[in-house]
């Protein structure tokens, strides 16, 4: 569909809607009236400038959303995504996550976690006739080869400035393509984070609940050198100064106050088939939620509380433990509503307006059987796709098929090599190998890929892969012991747990791997041909999806433009803006949650034990009413958190939430759990994002941790 269209039919349905739509920032122009009215008192064309304030001061860290705070790159994002680098510096004798952590001066900050990365989108365009020009007759892989070899060169042009880092986003299925140019800085450093009984209060209990007491907040800074240019880490690089920042505003948003977000909000699945959503949520969330709790449950087993182990897997159980819940949410919902007869009804209602004009169907007719069709064929071997995907989450084998890859594709010119392994994104492969230090403990490793394996082996003999069944010795008399001894030697054989080791074999030839003894790297040896084998069917499927899709997306665009329905893209981890209200709601009959929550809770829910751990001084200071600047008469204290209905999702995290003047009156972190599936649908009534308020922020700050050299450089509107 022509870009005009989208326009005209943002325009024609936005007053409609509710506060539903994750926009792109090109589409605001059209909604300035609408905006304006909801409370918006910037220029609406000033958010779609991503060069101007405020989108200059919105910044990725890449699955996390931040803001610049300060004219000297200070950073604010929650402290749940901070949460790598602050374990990364943790130690037993050093607990940074349990005790928290302030820079009083520049050279105290410490450097995040390798790989660390502040994206700064300075330019998005439209590329879609780049993309697809002269591949209307090409098909399944054929087609990706296409469609990928035009991304890689619009990338390599685009990163001829350095400093940058370029990427290609498709939208609607693969309908429009956008290429997003970002200031790349590289040296990141952990700057202030609370105390985890702070930032993390509330623990996996809370996770998605309200009412909620979190302060999930921490700073970074991102440094360049000393022209201003992204550099490695190094003592000589100076904090960078960006062209705008963000006021942090005292005196926050009432309830029904307008509020809006600028971030990068990951994955929205709103117009996927009825097919694709029963498959979801009645097989791939209930498998997905099982294997999940058992990776927790292994981690727990095998690595101490309070051991260096555990410490090393605190970041990743609490991401496994967030979506445990988040599918648990999923299928609760999905249960009782009526989503899935809803979207038969909706492609019953396409397909009988696609049959009503000669030309819709001509051009359309085939297109849902056809689609349909494709996403069958890609659930064919699902079973055991999701548990090779769980024993990818491990660490060895992983590492060994990366390495070997990367000494393959490194025979090929750089332009043929495949996206992840071309000279671009050696310095990302680098950074990987040299986190697993910190991420890494054999004996949970192990006793992860043994039960994945456990659970592979169970699979009827045909779903499984050959040359992965001789690798492990898995045939039809199964052996647990011989499995399990099998690992023990591999684990203890290994060097690829040393950093040098693994980034040695960066630069090793494809001879040199046949040749190792190392047993991770002969498995990567020896299922490198099946490995490809798989990728390749992979590659064809994917291309006749990318053929389909977007004549399934036109047809739906065009139906809503002819109904007045909002037309947006589902989210893609690219730069969106949201709009909504402080609001309350109503979860069950009889209840209804207030948008505000107050110190007060936090005393009503402690315990003392950990989730409910509160610091010991902040009790006090509550107890004392030392509300300082930050009390709210409407609720007799000073706010923790509030509700907003703005539309969003993970990728969100972190996101400035901002007022109608653009001041940063809050931190995005998590949604109710009756929104979780908002993913797939957007209800007014029950989606409901929760924010950290900017009073607690700077309450927390400024009478419990004394940053007050950080908010004596930020500006702090009263």
């Amino acid at each position: 569909m022509k870009k005009w269209l989208l326009t005209v039919a943002v325009a024609a349905s936005f007053g409609a809607q509710a506060d539903e739509g994750m926009w792109q920032p090109h589409q605001l122009p059209a909604m300035a009236d609408e905006l304006k009215a909801k409370g918006l008192e910037i220029d609406a064309k000033s958010i779609s400038k991503l060069t101007e304030f405020p989108m200059n001061a919105v910044i990725s860290l890449g699955g996390c959303t931040a803001s610049f705070v300060s004219p000297k790159g200070l950073v604010v994002t929650n402290h749940h995504c901070a949460y790598g680098a602050i374990q990364y510096n943790s130690t037993p004798e050093k607990n940074l996550l349990q005790d928290g952590f302030l820079a009083k001066t520049f050279a105290d900050e410490l450097p995040a976690t390798p790989g660390s990365r502040v994206y700064v989108t300075e330019d998005v365009t439209n590329v879609t006739e780049r993309i697809k020009g002269g591949l209307e007759g090409k098909m399944g892989s054929a087609f990706y080869q296409g469609v990928e070899s035009q991304e890689k060169a619009l990338v390599a042009e685009c990163e001829k400035e350095d400093g940058y880092r370029c990427q290609v986003y498709s939208f609607h299925g693969g309908l429009e393509y956008y290429l997003v140019k970002q200031l790349e800085i590289r040296d990141v450093r952990l700057v202030y984070n609370p105390a985890a009984s702070v930032g993390k209060y509330g623990g996996d209990v809370d996770n998605w609940m309200w009412p909620r007491h979190t302060g999930d907040f921490s700073f970074y800074r991102a440094y360049v050198s000393k022209a201003g240019k992204p550099a490695d880490f190094s003592s000589d690089n100076v904090p960078y100064e960006p062209k705008s920042f963000l006021k942090v505003s005292a005196k926050g948003v009432s309830d029904g106050d307008f509020v809006m977000v600028a971030g990068y909000p990951g994955r929205t699945n709103r117009y996927r088939t009825a097919n694709e959503v029963q498959n979801q949520f009645e097989w791939a969330y209930p498998e997905g939620k099982l294997l999940r709790e058992r990776f927790i449950e292994i981690i727990k087993d095998t690595a101490p509380e309070g051991s260096d182990e555990r410490i090393k897997y605190e970041s990743q159980i609490a991401g496994l433990a967030n979506y445990a819940k988040n599918f648990t949410s999923m299928i609760e919902f999905y249960g009782k509503s009526t989503m899935l007869a809803d979207r038969k009804a909706r492609e019953a209602e396409l397909a009988a307006w696609i049959a009503k004009d000669s030309s819709r169907e001509a051009k359309y007719g085939k297109t849902l059987a056809e689609l349909d069709a494709l996403i069958a064929k890609s659930k064919a071997h699902q079973e055991r796709d999701m548990i090779l995907s769980y024993i990818g989450s491990t660490t060895m084998l992983p590492t060994a098929r990366s390495l070997y890859r990367l000494a393959n594709e490194k025979q090929l010119p750089d332009m043929q090599r495949e996206p992840g392994f071309q000279e671009r994104d050696m310095t990302r492969l680098k950074a990987s190998m040299e986190r697993i230090d910190r991420r890494y403990a054999p004996s949970v490793d192990k006793a992860v890929l043994f039960d994945m394996l456990k659970r592979y082996a169970a699979l009827p003999e045909e779903k499984r892969l050959p040359a992965l069944d001789k690798a492990f010795g898995i045939d039809k008399k199964f052996n647990e012991a011989k499995l399990s001894k099998t690992l023990d030697k591999m684990y203890a054989k290994t060097e690829l747990g040393k950093k040098d080791v693994r980034l040695a074999w960066m630069d090793k030839s494809v001879a040199d791997f046949k040749a190792s003894k190392d047993p991770f790297i002969q498995f990567a040896v020896a299922m490198y041909d099946t490995d490809m084998a798989e990728e390749k069917k992979e590659k064809e499927l994917d291309g006749e999806l990318m053929k389909v899709r977007p004549q399934y997306m036109d047809a739906i665009i065009a139906y809503n433009l002819e109904q007045g329905k909002p037309v947006y893209a589902d989210a893609n981890s690219s730069l969106r803006v949201t709009v909504g209200h402080v609001k309350g709601y109503s979860p069950k009959d009889g209840l209804v949650a207030v948008p505000f929550t107050s110190l007060e809770g936090i005393v009503q829910k402690d315990t003392g034990v950990d989730p409910f751990d509160a610091p010991k001084k902040e009790l006090e200071l509550i107890k004392q009413k030392q509300y300082g600047d930050f009390y709210v008469k409407a609720i007799d204290s000073v706010p923790v958190n509030f509700l907003s209905t703005l539309d969003t999702t993970g990728g969100n995290s972190g996101s400035p939430t901002l007022n109608g003047r653009a001041e940063l009156v809050g931190l995005l972190f998590d949604g109710v759990y009756e929104s979780i599936i908002g993913d797939w649908a957007y209800d007014d009534n029950i989606n409901r994002s929760i924010q950290v308020d900017s009073r607690y922020m700077l309450w927390v700050m400024k009478y419990l941790d004394h940053a007050d050299n950080l908010l004596a450089e930020m500006e702090i509107v009263k």
